[in-house]
């Protein structure tokens, strides 16, 4: 409460200066903005290109590492710019040494920025390896929809990388099979009991089974029981 009655609402001086800075400091800020974002310019020339397109977990951490580091220096008076300077070459060793680790270990790399994952094969969605990428399947077919597919039977595989990205591999249009359809309409239609004789796709992993008209079943794959009629149409490009 004794801090809050000493703060007046809308002190616009209090606001607009400091009482422990001078105005001329203001300069200071101006230099110190100029030296941390020439720093910080150096040091993501040394991590490449790639670091400006999509960001792995270690470059975000990075970026975020650096950001804090310059932000603080560019108008606290009482952070040092040699201390900005060491934190900033330390963060530039890590990520060249890490580097070097990545080429050599492997396992390390896919530790520290993670590996490439299927999720979708010979037109069906892996779920075992789907379910441990804290995805949905709104996410999975909206990026698919991006692509222009539309439905699972065009699709050969589907991997998410390292960055978060996918890679889609397609059928030639000769190979497409029957697949789930990936429009939002036709997958909210999904039935539990179908009311003609046909191929139906399993309305969460694409799993194709005939069904007898009136038919009920169970999902082999994935233990889902609502089903949506395929669909065998080649993509269009």
């Amino acid at each position: 409460m004794l801090l809050a009655a000493s703060i007046t609402p809308f002190d616009w001086n209090r606001i607009l200066w400091s009482d422990d800075a001078p105005p001329l400091y203001l300069l200071e800020v101006a230099a110190r903005c100029v030296f941390t974002y020439i720093l910080t310019l150096g040091v993501l020339r040394i991590t490449g290109r790639r670091g400006v397109k999509q960001l792995s977990l270690f470059e975000l951490s990075i970026v975020l590492a650096l950001g804090s580091a310059a932000g603080d220096a560019m108008f606290y008076d009482d952070v040092p710019l040699s201390h900005v300077v060491v934190v900033f070459a330390a963060v530039a060793l890590m990520y060249v040494g890490f580097n070097r680790l990545t080429e050599h270990l492997p396992r390390f790399s896919d530790w520290l920025e993670g590996a490439p994952v299927l999720l979708v094969e010979e037109g069906v969605v892996n779920m075992s390896n789907f379910r441990k990428q804290r995805l949905n399947q709104k996410e999975l077919f909206g990026e698919l929809r991006q692509q222009q597919i539309e439905h699972l039977g065009q699709v050969r595989r589907v991997y998410i990388e390292a960055t978060g990205e996918m890679s889609i591999f397609f059928f030639d249009d000769t190979d497409v099979r029957p697949g789930l359809p990936i429009w939002p309409e036709r997958v909210d239609a999904a039935v539990r009991r179908v009311s003609e004789a046909g191929n139906f796709a399993c309305a969460q992993c694409g799993t194709v089974q005939l069904l007898p008209r009136g038919g009920v079943a169970t999902c082999p794959s994935c233990q889902c029981d609502k089903w949506v009629p395929t669909c065998d149409d080649k993509r269009v490009q």
